[in-house]
């Protein structure tokens, strides 16, 4: 067979085998759409509410010192994460801070599932002792001495009642924006070839099949929204904290892995610095006591370096714009 026929037959066949990966992936994975978002008004927040949600996201005066903002522990910078092991606040925290992309679909928040809403989610940092530190009536009274905020919230919500429910709204109405949904692998799946390298579309191989990620990294999200253990060695006992039971022991929320790459370091305690060493930690089945699902791969390191490629493949740095705050003073006095 002439030597040009056998090559137009090799890529005949290696299109073939794209096309049925890309189809795979499709079923299994996806593209999120924010037109599925479940709002709990029923429509989504306003231009108003999401961009009063957004400068309370940056306002330092959401803490107790007036230094801490929502956005220091959710950098843009740092991936929506801090960068550190464990996150910091008024005291040392045993927890690594978890980015925010795509947490819009998501049941519950936090590692431990605790909280049912973004909504719910947004006050419990603020009034946390070793957190923000701020309790609600004097985050309330802070908003209230400063008249741009007054009108920020006639702005959003047609009066200038300063509540709790509409702080805890704004916030997660901003927060509901932050999807990742246009990576290298979002514009493969669309149809661009060149967008995926041949590595990163065998890590995608081998994240559908031999490394079995989607039993957890499923949908697309790329997460279960469920809980499992790595059987990690610390004493933090994660989800039976909130539902008891042998099956909640030592289990954390899967997390997403849209913009993994950006969220360093890793895992409910941030013990792993980076992507290689958590599939060399997957590769392995996990620790002690880890979950059924996790069990050795047998990935060879070439196949762990094109998983690692692949996960690269899931980032989408999202621009976010620091809003101009309201100018008032900064109430330093203790909560009462």
């Amino acid at each position: 067979m002439p030597l040009l026929l056998l090559l137009l037959l090799s890529a005949c066949l290696a299109a073939e085998d794209i096309a049925a990966l890309r189809a795979h992936a499709g079923r299994v994975l996806g593209t999120p759409d924010p037109a599925t978002i479940d709002h709990p008004t029923g429509f989504p927040p306003t231009p108003a509410e999401i961009a009063l949600g957004r400068t309370l996201f940056f306002d330092p005066r959401l803490s107790s010192s007036g230094t801490v903002s929502c956005a220091t522990c959710h950098n843009p910078d740092l991936g929506l994460g801090d960068g550190l092991a464990t996150g910091h606040g008024a005291n040392a925290l045993t927890r690594n801070t978890p980015p925010l992309y795509n947490l819009a679909w998501a049941p519950v928040l936090f590692w431990d599932g605790r909280s049912p809403s973004l909504e719910d989610q947004a006050l419990q940092p603020i009034q946390a002792p070793g957190e923000m530190a701020l309790p609600l009536p004097q985050l309330l009274a802070r908003l209230n001495a400063v008249e741009g905020y007054r009108a920020a919230f006639r702005d959003a919500y047609g009066d200038d009642a300063i509540t709790g429910p509409r702080v805890a709204g704004a916030l997660a109405g901003f927060e509901r924006t932050l999807v990742v949904r246009a990576t290298a692998y979002d514009r493969w799946q669309a149809g661009d070839d060149r967008a995926l390298g041949p590595e990163a579309r065998r890590g995608l191989g081998l994240f559908l099949g031999k490394a079995d990620c989607t039993s957890c990294h499923s949908g697309p999200n790329f997460t279960d929204f469920s809980f499992h253990r790595l059987g990690l060695p610390d004493a933090d006992r994660g989800r039976a904290a909130v539902v008891p039971g042998a099956a909640s022991e030592k289990a954390f929320r899967t997390p997403g892995l849209r913009n993994v790459a950006l969220t360093a370091p890793y895992l409910h305690d941030g013990s792993v610095a980076t992507l290689e060493e958590v599939v060399r930690l997957y590769n392995r089945g996990g620790g002690p006591g880890a979950d059924p699902l996790l069990k050795p791969l047998g990935l060879t390191d070439d196949e762990v370096r094109d998983l690692v490629a692949f996960l690269g493949a899931l980032t989408e740095p999202l621009v976010i714009e620091r809003p101009t705050l309201p100018s008032a003073p900064i109430d330093h006095r203790p909560a009462p």
